[in-house]
Formats: structure tokens, sequence, C-alpha cells
């Protein structure tokens, strides 16, 4: 689990792939200064698993789920990557939950000076829509965001100085691509709205279920 605040911008060292898989190795002074082989790393918002490491780079396997539902198999040598470690329970969480577990990709469709900020427009498939809501949580490349609007298939974001000079998003362009990863608190609502996906909602005991009904009139939704 991580929180999406990008610890730091890694380095592509190299992107070797065979036919249904690849291998990438990542510098990172700062990310390998205290990792160990099986942790879980946040590579541009994708848990991976370490695999290999020295004093400045670490190395981590990518499976053929990974590569065609996120933007790690168009990385190239020097490409920059966002990272994070796995979160501690003692960790402050200030971003919020997130699994490194992407749902899909967005496309950067639009992006307009506001000030100090920079407003991103990323347009998604409209199935995930459900998921968002204005003043809501967002992961793109692993970047926990607050989402300003939602459309039917678009979304956008506010990008504040820092999160641009510390994240990929500060130099990505329209028409590059985003992994999007939906807040997981949603999913969970979705599943015990729907119950066993007929409607019915989850029986507590032999009295109680929990539908949307239950939900709304409790303040949840």
């Amino acid at each position: 689990m991580f929180t999406g605040i990008v610890e730091d911008l890694g380095r592509v060292k190299s992107l070797v792939k065979g036919k249904n898989s690849a291998q990438l190795s990542l510098v990172s002074p700062l990310i390998v200064s205290d990792i160990k082989l099986g942790d879980s790393i946040a590579v541009n918002g994708v848990c991976l698993t370490v695999t290999s490491f020295d004093y400045q780079s670490f190395t981590v396997d990518i499976m053929a789920e990974t590569l065609d539902k996120t933007n790690l198999g168009a990385l190239k040598k020097e490409d920059r990557v966002n990272l994070e470690r796995a979160l501690r329970l003692s960790d402050r969480l200030g971003g919020h939950l997130v699994s490194g577990h992407v749902d899909d990709l967005g496309t950067i469709t639009g992006k307009e000076k506001q000030d100090i900020a920079i407003i991103i427009e990323v347009t998604f498939n409209p199935s995930l829509n459900k998921y968002l809501v204005p003043k809501g949580s967002v992961a793109l490349d692993g970047t926990s965001l607050t989402i300003v609007a939602v459309d039917k298939n678009k979304f956008t974001v506010s990008l504040i100085p820092h999160t641009r000079g510390q994240t990929t998003l500060g130099f990505k362009d329209v028409g590059d691509k985003v992994n999007l990863e939906m807040d997981i608190i949603s999913k969970y609502l979705e599943k015990l709205g729907t119950g066993d996906n007929n409607g019915t909602g989850y029986e507590l005991g032999n009295t109680s279920k929990i539908d949307r009904s239950f939900l709304a009139e409790r303040g949840f939704i």
C-alpha cells in the first residue's frame, strides 16, 4: 500500500523486453538506501517487486498484463519515473490510500495555466466515471491528486509547482499516457451498494442489509 506522495524521480537504466514480460532497472540512490529484496515499490503508480539492487539502482520484473494496462512498456533509457516505497503503518498519510494496481491508461488532452497552477485534463474510459467525484482523490502515475471537475469521460486536476517539480507530471504533455488508479474506498462502496452484483446488498446476520438506501440514510453517500 502507498500514499501517492512521490519520493523520487528515478531514471530508467534499462528495459529488457521478453515475449510476455520485461525486466526494468531504475537508478535511484534515495530509494535503494532503504530497501531489501522482495520489497514493493510503486513505479509510476504500479506496485512492483524488487528482484535485485546495488548501491544506486534496483531491478523489477513486469508481467504481460502490467505491460498491457500501464505506460511502463513504453519507457526508454533515461526516461524519468515516479517512485514511492511502501507505506509504513507509522507514517503520515499525506495523500490517499493507493494500492499500486492500475485500473487503466488515461490520456492528457489539455493543459491550462491558472496563476501558479497548471490544470490538466485527462480523458479516460467512461466506465470508471462512477469512481470519481469533485474534490475526491485519484492517482496519476502514482501521484495522489485532488479532482477539480468530472465529466462523462474526462476529469481535471490541478498541479501546484511542487508537484510539477517532483513528479513526471511536470513534463508530461498533451497526448501523453498516464496510469490511472481510482480511489479504493469508492470501489468498496460500489461493492457494498451492489451486493452480490444483482443489487440485493450484503446480508448482516438475519435482519440487516447494506444497500444504497442503508448508506444514504447514514450519510455515507
